[in-house]
């Protein structure tokens, strides 16, 4: 009888411990929002803009900004398998963009990988996609089958048009499996569809979850809604009418992610709630959207399309109007999300732990910082080009074809004086660095098997 009391008096306890999980008492829950092709230069709350951001601003003083922060990749698809795998992107099979057309695409998402919705699926969290999502268009690579519980979004790489949302005439917007055909603007659709998940999640209160809220906003075409357009034209009537367009998606999609926060607050969530907010890569200068004071934008390897907005909120947990200059990446979120959750960190990771910094705590020792973009067309021919950061020094191509440039990033943080050819020797011990990551990805395909 006494063993038998001991045995109930274990499984109590266990069980315990389990429901405070599921009910989220001491695991935190995740919203991460994820803007497509936003500049750091858009974002008023690095510097003054004429694009006017005030939510994402006030998500940023109520939390920890991070002023250094790097995106994985210049384009699409290896941001996002790199922020879902805590791994660089061709080590992964994605080192260039997923496209409709097979002869114009340049990934395949290993499919053997478990992503971050896998990892926190498994420690008891509930897991939605809200959004685009890029990482493949049929089985096994859509997000149902890679670790979402929920997938209400577009499969795509990007939208022809914001309020169709076809892609080569083809519609790929999902409830799950299922085919849909919504009306409106994508991001009003994806916000409504976020809110929507947030007040079903106040009302389960079973488990933790984790929201991945990845808009396709403000990436070209430059389509916002018309009396968002309007705001700017008025505001700023000498406006160039390019730029116009883009500060008015961008505040378009500023004013969805105030909705959001606004919904996570009136749901009694947002206090047991980490919220980050990030981008994919640098805005795309020909479509008049801003990286300054970074030079360059999407598809470069220089700071402008690799530089992204970045900040981190939880009341009581990460102190208020704090800034930090820690030099990290996307995927640095894998792992810290991970600890937060109580679930156990997989070996081999390329990213690193933010809860230090997250706590005021000094971050781990450095480590390289490692980019690879594959392209096609005259201008990339299939080729990939790469660029490693070590401390102030990077050496990179910012195509296929160029020769390596060497930059000292503390003494030139624009990139205007090239050194590879004055300092051979930090070009050689990059450019050794540089191969070792190249290998390393050497085995893995990036064309389905």
């Amino acid at each position: 009888m006494r063993l038998f009391a001991i045995t109930v008096t274990i499984l109590v306890v266990l069980n315990s411990i389990g429901m405070a999980h599921s009910a989220g008492k001491e695991w935190p829950n995740f919203v991460l929002i994820f803007a497509d092709d936003l500049g750091y230069g858009d974002v008023s709350t690095y510097q003054a803009s004429d694009a006017q951001t005030p939510h994402i601003d006030r998500l940023a003083k109520e939390g920890l900004l991070f002023t250094s922060m790097r995106a994985n990749c210049t384009v699409c698809s290896p941001s996002r398998a790199a922020l879902l795998t805590g791994l660089y992107p061709d080590r992964v099979g994605v080192p260039g963009v997923i496209r409709t057309h097979p002869k114009d695409s340049w990934g395949y998402f290993d499919p053997k990988v478990p992503t971050l919705a896998n990892h926190l699926k498994k420690a008891g969290y509930h897991t939605a996609l809200i959004g685009k999502w890029h990482l493949g268009l049929e089985s096994p690579n859509l997000p149902n089958e890679r670790g979402f519980d929920f997938f209400h979004g577009f499969l795509g790489d990007m939208m022809d048009n914001y309020t169709t949302h076809l892609r080569h005439g083809n519609n790929y917007m999902r409830r799950n499996r299922d085919v849909i055909r919504p009306a409106g603007h994508a991001t009003d659709l994806f916000t409504e569809w976020a809110v929507d998940y947030l007040k079903g999640r106040a009302k389960a209160g079973a488990k933790p979850f984790f929201l991945y809220l990845a808009y396709n906003a403000p990436h070209f075409p430059m389509e916002p809604p018309a009396a968002w357009l309007d705001r700017v034209k008025d505001r700023a009537p000498g406006m160039d009418s390019k730029r116009a367009l883009s500060v008015a998606l961008v505040e378009h999609l500023d004013d969805a992610v105030g909705r959001v926060m606004r919904a996570l607050k009136q749901s009694g969530l947002d206090r047991d709630t980490l919220v980050v907010f990030t981008a994919d890569n640098g805005g795309s200068v020909p479509h008049a959207q801003r990286n300054n004071p970074w030079r360059g934008g999407k598809q470069d390897h220089y700071d402008g399309g690799l530089r992204v907005p970045f900040a981190a909120r939880w009341p009581g947990r990460v102190e208020a109007g704090a800034r930090t200059d820690y030099t990290g990446l996307n995927f640095d979120l894998f792992p810290t999300f991970l600890q937060l959750a109580g679930a156990k960190i997989p070996p081999g990771l390329d990213a690193r732990n933010l809860v230090p910094v997250l706590e005021g705590r000094s971050p781990a020792e450095p480590r390289d910082l490692y980019f690879v973009r594959r392209e096609g067309g005259i201008v990339y021919g299939g080729k990939s080009y790469e660029a490693l950061i070590r401390g102030d020094w990077k050496l990179m191509q910012n195509d296929p074809w160029s020769p390596m440039e060497l930059y000292n990033l503390k003494a030139d943080p624009q990139e205007k004086t090239n050194l590879a050819s004055q300092n051979r020797q930090k070009h050689n011990e990059l450019a050794n660095a540089l191969r070792e990551q190249i290998q390393r990805a050497g085995s893995i395909p990036w064309r389905k098997p």
